[in-house]
């Protein structure tokens, strides 16, 4: 025991000593922050203002075009040729030309010329307000109200809520996509921390490092204190960069927190209106796409809000530990078993193969979260981990998630015991190409 102690501190000390690994801890959770960051900044409304010159000759836009927080209207009755030539020296960003047809009817499109691009933002706003008075238009010159068209039109939501042991009611919408994270995430990582456990296996047997060691400990305990040594290092980056993102997120929130506070204001007033004046309201609210953009993005904060994160962290690391260990048996075995990474391919394929089917189940997980396959997987061991944790934001049944844990450990055990078998024989075996075959061979060798 004090041997495979021994490994597992030679392990976490060249790992955590290695600059890259060291550069990329860091690195890893400050890329990500920024990429959110970005993602967040870019789908903000840009607050330049923009001022737009109208000259409507049709004069059904003069009283019904508004503006809004970044744009501001000005309405000019000049001549068009004349309000051209001016426009470049103007203040106007922009200016709007909407004329009539030689029939005297309104042409339904309008010209804008700009100084500088308004963003494709600005070009929709207008375009929406144009539409949507010519649409009025229209149903007044065939006499037709325009409340009853909109107040027919209103769209006709469904909201999922999903009702516990209890009889508590939880809005269960918007977090299919943060439960298909998580298992992605976990897929990730068991990918890349058994890859180091089959890397640093290759690395010694290429080097002949290996045959060194297996002088002074038995290959078995070789194999153990690896996949112990870069699993506790694996902790050991996870939790580091948790708390760096934990930190940079509380941090940073306090740029983006105004924003949001303002949108939650105007949400929670549009809504008030609704449930004030019922369906009419309703009505013209729900035909914009900023309030039902907004309904779905609160509705998503909202249920994200009830989810237990604790149990969440406490079994993904437990399921992280128990996918790591199972996998990176395999790797090590692999990793013993060939000379050269391009002659792993071969081996390779069928342990990754089921990390795929893990990823496609967690997919699946999103459009039928109880399908037998889905349920299935979980107890599967070289699926549970990725299913199990893509289910786990729904809160499946306590039983379910203790079985499947249980079938993980026992099963990491069993490939252990088998990995060991592999390993001491191909650790020390040079210049011959191993198959399958010979693999069966040594699962029996005494």
């Amino acid at each position: 025991m004090s041997k495979i102690g021994l490994i597992i501190g030679r392990e976490i000390k060249s790992k955590l000593t290695n600059k890259t690994f060291i550069i990329m801890t860091f690195l890893t959770p400050l890329i990500f922050i920024g990429a959110m960051c970005l993602i967040f900044w870019t789908s903000m409304p840009e607050k330049i203002e923009q001022r737009l010159l109208v000259i409507d000759k049709t004069g059904l836009f003069q009283n019904t075009l508004k503006g809004n927080d970044f744009i501001s209207l000005t309405f000019s009755n000049e001549d068009i040729v004349k309000a051209q030539e001016e426009f470049p020296a103007s203040d106007y960003t922009s200016i709007m030309l909407i004329e009539k047809g030689s029939d005297g009817n309104i042409i339904p499109m309008a010209r804008i010329l700009y100084k500088k691009h308004p963003g494709l933002a600005f070009q929709t706003y207008i375009r929406q307000e144009l539409e949507n008075i010519f649409y009025e238009y229209k149903l007044k010159a065939n006499n037709i109200d325009p409340a009853i068209i909109t107040n027919a039109r209103q769209g006709f939501s469904v909201r999922m809520d999903k009702v516990d042991e209890n009889g508590t009611v939880n809005h269960a919408e918007g977090v299919q996509l943060f439960s298909f994270a998580m298992g992605l995430i976990m897929m990730l990582f068991i990918l890349m921390y058994g890859m180091m456990v089959f890397r640093s296996v290759m690395e010694e047997k290429t080097n002949r490092i290996v045959e060194v060691i297996v002088s002074s400990v038995r290959p078995f305990e070789l194999m153990i204190g690896k996949i112990l040594g870069i699993a506790i290092v694996g902790i050991i980056q996870f939790a580091t960069t948790a708390i760096i993102t934990t930190t940079l997120s509380v941090v940073l929130s306090g740029i983006f927190l105004k924003d949001i506070n303002n949108l939650k204001e105007k949400f929670d007033d549009q809504n008030a209106v609704v449930n004030k004046l019922g369906t009419n309201a309703g009505a013209a609210l729900h035909s914009t796409s900023e309030f039902k953009n907004n309904q779905k993005m609160f509705d998503t904060i909202n249920q994200l809000q009830k989810i237990n994160f604790v149990k969440v962290s406490i079994f993904f690391v437990l399921f992280f530990i128990g996918g790591y260990l199972f996998y990176s048996s395999l790797l090590a075995a692999i990793g013993s078993a060939v000379d050269s990474e391009s002659d792993s391919q071969q081996f390779m394929f069928p342990v990754i193969l089921p990390l795929m089917i893990g990823y496609f189940l967690a997919i699946k997980m999103m459009i039928s979260p109880e399908s037998n396959a889905v349920v299935i997987g979980s107890f599967i061991p070289f699926t549970s981990p990725i299913v199990m944790m893509a289910r786990m934001p729904q809160d499946p049944p306590m039983w379910q998630i203790l079985t499947s844990l249980a079938i993980l450990y026992v099963s990491f055990i069993l490939t252990t015991w088998l990995a060991a078998k592999i390993y001491r024989t191909g650790i020390l075996m040079y210049g011959k190409k191993t198959s399958w075959r010979e693999i069966g061979k040594w699962l029996f060798y005494k």
